[in-house]
């Protein structure tokens, strides 16, 4: 991928807890996550919510709350301050969370990611994430990285956008792509305006909100390198557990999910998938631990009728051998 050197400044702004999304699963979350005393990962730490749960469900426990986002820091602050003496915050992503000098120091008793994106950057036009008209095309979990997605779209080789469109399951990538580079040709892609167009000339026709969505969201996925920090976070947060070690994900999206399930999968069956003849004896392998979650834990009715993003939410949880 080809890098633009443009960069946008933070914005200055101090967003108050509220304005993040109310965590989901939070019942789930803790009834799998909280069995002992210790220091959990919050990996993506939003407004708190689920930090928050673990503090008031563990007296003794303490919190490395984590997050790419710095206004999502800030508001986690807030509403921790309660029990800051049992809080650390640290801004990165939480694949590298594993060397933060307290995981390396003590391993976790447990780890909880909440992927996806948080109502306040959905909300926000100035973070543009969302295809509301006019929003400008940014899209940064961690404002300080040189890359937008309107860099993207200006940067990115034709092959480049039909990976990340098709991984993050946009209607048409391969025609989208081919759309956008014929666009930039002659003026860059901007503004959320822009991005629909150039949907609505693909599908010659006004596009769906769920057309709309997925293609924002398969961009949004490319940008801050979302697949990525899964497919290495997972196995190197799994490492940083005690034995006995609990780690919970919430994830929004099937590619997400997918990956968390064959991660889960494959740490807890070490036969799967093994070429037939092999020298050794399944029985003979020792797994990693377990999965804990049969199938994946949606939101109760009551919780997606007051909380419309718990809808698509779907928690999986695993057990590190002892």
């Amino acid at each position: 991928m080809t890098t633009s050197q443009r960069r946008s400044s933070g914005s200055g702004h101090r967003v108050p807890a509220y304005e993040y999304h109310a965590p989901v699963l939070v019942e789930q979350a803790m009834s799998y996550l909280i069995e002992r005393d210790g220091l959990y990962l919050d990996g993506t730490v939003g407004g708190g919510g689920h930090a928050e749960a673990i503090l008031a469900r563990c007296a003794r426990c303490r919190v490395l709350a984590v997050d790419r986002d710095r206004e999502a820091l800030d508001a986690a602050r807030d509403r921790l301050s309660s029990g800051a003496d049992r809080v650390a915050f640290a801004r990165m992503s939480f694949r590298e969370a594993p060397r933060h000098p307290l995981v390396r120091e003590e391993k976790l008793a447990g780890a909880l990611l909440d992927l996806g994106v948080s109502s306040h950057q959905l909300d926000h036009r100035r973070r543009g994430f969302t295809f509301r008209r006019g929003a400008r095309l940014d899209m940064r979990m961690d404002q300080s990285s040189p890359l937008s997605a309107a860099d993207f779209l200006a940067d990115a080789t034709r092959e480049e956008l039909v990976r990340v469109l098709r991984e993050g399951q946009a209607p048409r990538p391969a025609a989208l792509a081919a759309r956008i580079v014929r666009r930039r040709g002659s003026r860059p892609l901007a503004t959320s305006d822009d991005l629909v167009a150039v949907l609505e000339a693909v599908l010659r026709r006004r596009a769906g909100h769920a057309e709309k969505a997925r293609l924002f969201q398969a961009l949004r996925i490319g940008v801050n390198d979302e697949i990525g920090a899964l497919t290495d976070g997972l196995p190197a947060i799994r490492d940083a557990l005690r034995p006995g070690g609990v780690l919970v994900v919430i994830s929004y999206h099937s590619v997400e999910d997918a990956i968390v399930k064959r991660a889960f999968r494959d740490w807890s069956d070490p036969s799967h998938g093994l070429p037939p003849r092999l020298p050794v004896r399944a029985a003979d392998l020792e797994p990693l631990g377990r999965v804990l979650t049969k199938k994946p834990v949606t939101a109760p009715p009551g919780e997606t009728e007051v909380n419309r993003r718990a809808r698509p939410a779907r928690l999986r949880a695993w057990r590190k051998a002892a």
